[in-house]
């Protein structure tokens, strides 16, 4: 989690960080710093929200050629501005970190033994003493950071300042995402390019195990083992634009309106050349055609995805499949498949769970690897024999919408691979599914155009305390994205279950002031769903009902329903996701919660 920037440069950098950590809030919000060279370091921290800090260096006149910020989720110590960053050491040495020091313990006290004091409780501080201490011997800055990351265990991106050293910034990664930006007489470095956009597109994605010396004119790159290595200069298509809010109110608003946009382009590959092996990658055909099994390893949201991926597999392709929360997989024993396609889902491309779970696969000797992710060159791609991109666009918003559907569109794409590849899809059946999926985008909009009846039933939601979610078959998980969504932002208590478990247990939570939404397509379950809803009914609960326009079954008292688009068959799952997105948002926007940053969360989760 966290976030880091870096700047050196013939102007005054500290506009520069201060906007890059506000693109980069979405990794963390609970303080902020920044601190910048000029005459010795200068710093500014505070407790909040990155304008705290801001409106603090604006009153100080803070200004510097170079500097760098933080933006923190705090692992190690409360949220106190003597836990945030940077942290010093002596003699001027200024650290950000992202990630966690696992073995800070030992180096804490190694350290007071040489006499460093501590004013922070944070696992940070060790390495900003570690490298002065390396620093004392070789009066160099990136020298001594070679040292001191060669000792540290765990997962990090820093970045390292000394006045003694006034033309140079250092940083260094290991398990956590970091990148340098390329730009005339200056350079950067940042978590994501998102931070930087508005200085420079030209970027460079360090590798595991890199440190970089970056001066205004240079860069000098080497890697774990201390050989200068070249990484190549590459241009992010991301553009200022797109990290813009332009006419919505909130990140979660405008990212659930562009899902018509994120699907069509992620589907565009796929619409324009028919079902091919080759929309996985040059070496699809031959890491698929001997596959007898697919294993998914995914963390929050892209769990759920995974979930009805493994429902189109096992009924389309006809092949079996297991999904796996990335941290439980990593820490168990297994029974290793050489055969079985590891797939891993990753919005950011750097979900720790998710990167050592594939490690962890790898180890165990599966060499079929494909990664399904919307963030380019990130580190599970380049992990993966077979990468998938999403075409899905920034996302800021902490909570997933538009990655989520189209992390389903990607998933149907693989399906509809493995299915022909196995010889289980007629070409009768392909051209009915990819007609299907021309329709999508236009059926996603349709749901959209549903906001406000359901802002009206958002109004009923704020008051609300707890809420039950029920599907069955391919919309199970789609309840348990949206129990998610309201929790996450509205923060009310929400539970989703498959509906014909209500009579093993969850009945008991249902009275008139539960809330139960039902996804209720027209399938071939919507007669068990309905017996179901009859439970809930019967008990005084009140029902709200997503619906498709071809169902049969209308309002009544304690029984309100909106009918999503005509039933889109086994794509329904990512039509009936929008709703209880809008929900979501809609409920937390009548309570007044931050809807983009809800509270002890952050977007990219890059620690244990």
């Amino acid at each position: 989690m966290c976030g880091i920037v870096g700047a050196i440069a013939q102007r005054d950098v500290v506009p520069i960080l201060i906007e890059g950590l506000k693109r980069l809030e979405y990794r963390g919000y609970d303080s902020s710093g920044i601190a910048v060279l000029n005459e010795g370091l200068q710093r500014v921290r505070r407790v909040g929200r990155v304008v705290e800090m801001e409106n603090e260096a604006l009153a100080q006149n803070l200004t510097g050629h170079m500097g760098i910020g933080h933006t923190r989720w705090a692992t190690h110590g409360g949220v106190t501005e003597s836990n945030a960053h940077p942290h010093f050491s002596q003699n001027g040495i200024a650290v950000v970190h992202n990630g966690i020091i696992e073995n800070h313990e030992e180096q804490r006290a190694r350290l007071k033994s040489l006499g460093y004091v501590f004013d922070s409780q944070t696992d940070t501080e060790v390495i900003a003493h570690l490298i002065h201490y390396y620093f004392k011997q070789s009066g160099d800055l990136f020298d001594a950071t070679r040292h001191a990351v060669a000792e540290l265990e765990g997962a990090y991106a820093i970045g390292v300042v000394t006045p003694q050293q006034p033309d140079i910034l250092c940083c260094a990664r290991v398990g956590c995402p970091l990148l340098i930006g390329v730009g005339e007489g200056e350079n950067f470095f940042a978590s994501d390019v998102s931070a930087i956009i508005s200085a420079t597109r030209n970027v460079i994605y360090l590798d595991e195990g890199d440190v970089a010396l970056v001066t205004r004119d240079s860069i000098k790159i080497v890697d774990r083992a201390g050989n200068a290595v070249e990484r190549p200069v590459r241009v992010s298509d991301l553009s200022a634009d797109a990290v813009d809010l332009g006419p919505y109110q909130h990140y979660m608003q405008k990212e659930i309106h562009e899902q018509p946009r994120a699907l069509t382009d992620t589907l565009e590959g796929l619409i324009a050349e028919g079902v091919s092996p080759a929309l996985l990658g040059p070496d699809a055909e031959t890491v698929l055609k001997d596959c007898d099994s697919v294993l998914i390893l995914a963390a929050g949201t892209s769990h759920y995805a995974s979930l009805v991926a493994k429902l189109w597999l096992e009924s389309l392709a006809k092949i079996p499949c297991n999904v796996e929360l990335g941290h439980e997989y990593r820490y168990r024993d297994s029974i290793p498949n050489p055969k079985q396609l590891i797939v891993t889902i990753s919005q950011s491309g750097e979900t720790l769970d998710t990167m050592e779970a594939l490690k962890r696969a790898k180890a165990l000797g599966h060499d079929k690897t494909l990664s399904i992710c919307n963030v380019r060159e990130s580190a599970i791609p380049r992990a993966s024999r077979l990468v998938f991109y999403t075409r899905a666009g920034a996302e800021i918003g902490v909570a997933s919408t538009k990655a989520f559907t189209t992390q389903l569109a990607a998933l149907f794409i693989l399906t509809l691979v493995l299915a022909k590849t196995r010889g289980h899809l007629t070409q009768q059946e392909e051209h009915d599914h990819l007609e299907a999926l021309r329709h999508l985008p236009g059926s996603v909009q349709h749901a959209l155009n549903l906001e406000p009846q359901i802002q009206a039933w958002a109004e009923r939601f704020a008051h609300k305390e707890h809420a039950l979610f029920l599907g069955r078959g391919l919309h199970y998980p789609i309840a348990l994205e949206g129990a998610l969504k309201l929790k996450e932002i509205s923060y009310i208590h929400a539970e989703a279950y498959p509906a014909g478990e209500l009579k093993h247990g969850p009945l008991a939570l249902v009275d008139s002031n539960m809330p139960v939404v039902v996804i209720a397509p027209n399938d071939v379950l919507l007669e068990k769903v309905k017996s179901n809803m009859q439970e809930v009914h019967a008990r005084g609960g009140e029902l709200y009902i997503f619906a498709d326009l071809d169902s049969h079954f209308g309002e009544a008292e304690g029984v309100h329903v909106i009918r999503t688009p005509r039933h889109m068959g086994v794509l329904s799952p990512i039509v009936h996701a929008v709703p209880v997105q809008l929900l979501a948002y809609h409920a937390a926007l009548k309570k007044g919660t931050d809807v983009d940053k809800p509270r002890n969360l952050a977007k990219s989760v890059t620690v244990e």
